[in-house]
């Protein structure tokens, strides 16, 4: 069997020193790491494959010293990194690069600078901490790190600050102290943290196993806390079922500080071979590709003495935090551009037209064992005029959110392999799954959990993981969020058709999550967050039509065979509606699957919004429905209390004209 590169696979899962070899072989010729084969180099792979390429300093010391210099060519002026490419908000790297540093005790100034800038920054206030202290049972008043500038605390962003902070001698600072607090404060009781919310509307979250290693990190070295003593626990049961290389890589480097605890002691016993027989698996699965991340990750994880991670003390004297510097303002004319590009904007919203009429086809499906291959044929034919696939390089983009095998959460992977069918018997030159999930980053995890891992290797399609994807700065054609730009990943950027395929389902946030909401995983998380907090900080509603009007799918196509209605993205109850909604514009297909779940459109803040902004159709009387009537698998769904007012009977009227 042949591995990375063509390296033995027999090998790999034996000799970490091969691992650190596939490191060094992969740095971009700047002297850094890209996430994958392709697309630049960026702060985070590069950060880590420093750490692991360190514990062979005498080997690969060029390369590492040449991996320093561009790292910290890569520091702003203020202090901060930034994601590359990215958005000038995506200031979570400075952690990272600040932690990689100070642990190879390189560049005192450079240091000093990140030390001093992260000292100076936290999370966003809310302007009703009461409330979301008790939906979400947090204290939102604690100042952790956010994601991006301006925006909330989140657990993963903390946890990297107070342990670069700490790694550069600034363990005592207030600031590190009360992020402390905080991700104590957003542990369960029974171990572990996700995100950052312990509840959402009083419902109880579930822990992520990587971001709770980080978090049990951030204390290593420090008094225990029974939600340590809980996460521990958490870990190590977590550890005894997963087969996934990053979870168990995270897992062994997060228990090895406290090797005390008999708990991580017993699972620290078995971790070794867990994770190499992990590794050799991805590498067999021939499913995913070079994950710089991953290897890296891999390597230090297997260091015996657990590397830079073994406990965050500084090496060396720690630099004096520097005060940071103001990033110069734009220049006038820069200003001036920006204002004119966005009278150009809106000039060109105003005159964007919106036909008399648009289809919508709906098709019985009785589960996912009907012949759905015929069925999406049959459908698509009214739409191959407009949306021709011979030739055309197609992504897919799925709902995939979170998996529990006992939750309806994801478009189900044999709706999934039907469209792919479908592009292939179309003549698609080329047909690419790409997903950006908000909650988990661990996407490998999700997709081969899921089952939609065995769907890509029976069809031989690649998959994109979008919250790494290289990002691509593009003008925005909504201008809703007040976002000059946005950043979409280079494969949806690219495609020739995207195809919108969501799960029906209710939303906790958004009412209803269908074709449209599922765009927000078209955005790289490296560059909004998670989970794509930004995006909720400037307004669902206006994310939303904000990214359809700046790249429209061309397509959606809605796995309404088993619904979801309640408490949906995660936790709503299953619905066996039994159809499938294809059309190609967006709002019209949404409008559809509202009336079949009898919820009224015209309240969807984001439909209602995306017509204004003519986007698309909502009037029921400008929808030609074909297919299946509405009227034969129209059945009510359940809502949350606070989404009580969209059971209001339709009312023609209720619809603004655009």
């Amino acid at each position: 069997m042949v591995g990375w590169r063509g390296v033995s696979s027999e090998v790999c899962m034996v000799d970490r020193a091969a691992i650190l070899d596939e490191l060094a072989q992969a740095v971009q010729s700047e002297g850094g790491w890209s996430y994958s084969s392709t697309g630049a180099s960026q702060v985070e792979p590069t950060c880590l494959a420093l750490l692991a390429l360190s514990s062979q300093r005498d080997r690969w010391g060029a390369i590492i010293e040449r991996g320093l210099a561009t790292l910290t060519s890569w520091q702003d002026a203020d202090g901060a990194w930034r994601v590359r490419s990215g958005r000038d908000e995506a200031v979570w790297p400075t952690s990272l690069a600040l932690f990689t540093l100070a642990s190879l005790d390189a560049e005192p100034l450079a240091r000093g600078l990140a030390a001093g800038w992260l000292l100076s920054v936290s999370g966003g206030k809310l302007e009703k901490p009461d409330e979301y202290r008790k939906d979400f049972d947090i204290d939102p008043e604690i100042m952790g790190w956010p994601w991006t500038e301006g925006t909330f605390s989140w657990t993963e962003p903390t946890s990297w600050a107070c342990l670069a902070l700490r790694k550069a001698g600034h363990g005592d600072h207030p600031r590190v102290k009360e992020g402390l607090r905080l991700l104590l404060d957003r542990a369960f009781d029974g171990g572990g943290v996700n995100s950052g919310n312990r509840r959402v509307f009083g419902r109880a979250t579930e822990p992520v196993p990587s971001m709770s290693a980080l978090m049990l990190l951030a204390f290593a070295g420090l008094d225990d806390h029974p939600r340590l003593e809980a996460t521990r626990r958490y870990l190590a049961a977590v550890a005894e079922r997963s087969s996934d290389l990053e979870h168990l890589s995270w897992i062994r480097l997060a228990l090895q500080p406290w090797q005390a605890d008999p708990a991580a002691t017993q699972a620290l016993a078995s971790l070794d071979q867990r994770l190499r027989e992990a590794y050799q698996a991805r590498r067999e699965s021939q499913l995913f590709g070079i994950s710089v991340t991953r290897e890296a990750l891999a390597a230090l994880a297997l260091s015996p003495e657990g590397g830079p991670f073994a406990a965050p003390t500084p090496r060396g004297a720690a630099p004096s935090p520097a005060a940071p510097a103001k990033r110069a303002a734009a220049p006038w004319t820069e200003r001036l551009a920006s204002r004119l590009r966005g009278l150009g904007i809106r000039a060109i919203g105003q005159l964007r037209g919106l036909p008399s009429e648009t289809t919508v086809h709906i098709a019985p499906a009785a589960s996912y064992q009907s012949d759905l291959d015929s069925l999406l044929r049959e459908q698509y034919a009214a739409f191959r005029e407009q949306v021709p696939l011979q030739g055309k390089r197609v992504v897919l983009k799925p709902n995939l959110v979170e998996y529990h095998h006992d939750r309806v959460i994801n478009t189900d992977p044999r709706f999934i392999s039907a469209v792919i069918g479908l592009c292939r018997s179309e003549g698609a030159a080329e047909v690419i799954v790409a997903e950006g999930p908000g909650h988990w980053r661990n996407t490998e995890y999700l997709v081969t959990a899921s089952g939609l891992g065995d769907v890509l290797k029976r069809h031989r399609v690649p998959f994109v993981d979008l919250n790494h994807d290289e990002p691509v700065k593009t003008p925005n054609l909504g201008r809703l969020t007040g976002l000059e730009f946005l950043y979409l990943s280079r494969t949806v950027a690219t495609a020739d058709v995207v195809i919108s395929l969501p799960k029906l389902k209710t939303h906790h946030w958004a009412g209803v999550t269908l074709s449209l909401k599922n765009l927000f995983g078209t955005m790289p998380g490296i560059c909004y967050g998670w989970p794509k907090n930004d995006l909720h900080w400037r307004g669902i509603e206006n994310s939303i039509v904000d990214i359809a009007l700046t790249r429209t799918p061309d397509l959606a196509i809605v796995d309404g065979i088993v619904a979801m209605e309640g408490d949906g993205p995660l936790n709503g109850t299953p619905v066996e509606l039994g159809v499938v909604v294809m059309g190609t514009d967006l709002v019209a297909v949404d409008a559809t699957c509202c009336r079949l779940m009898e919820l009224d459109p015209a309240k969807v803040g984001h439909l209602q919004l995306g017509y204004q902004r003519k986007l698309g159709l909502l009037p029921e009387e400008r929808i030609k429905q074909i297919g299946a009537a509405i009227e034969t698998y129209r059945r009510p769904f359940e809502t949350l209390p606070r989404f009580a007012y969209l059971h209001a009977a339709h009312r023609a009227g209720s619809v603004k004209t655009a």
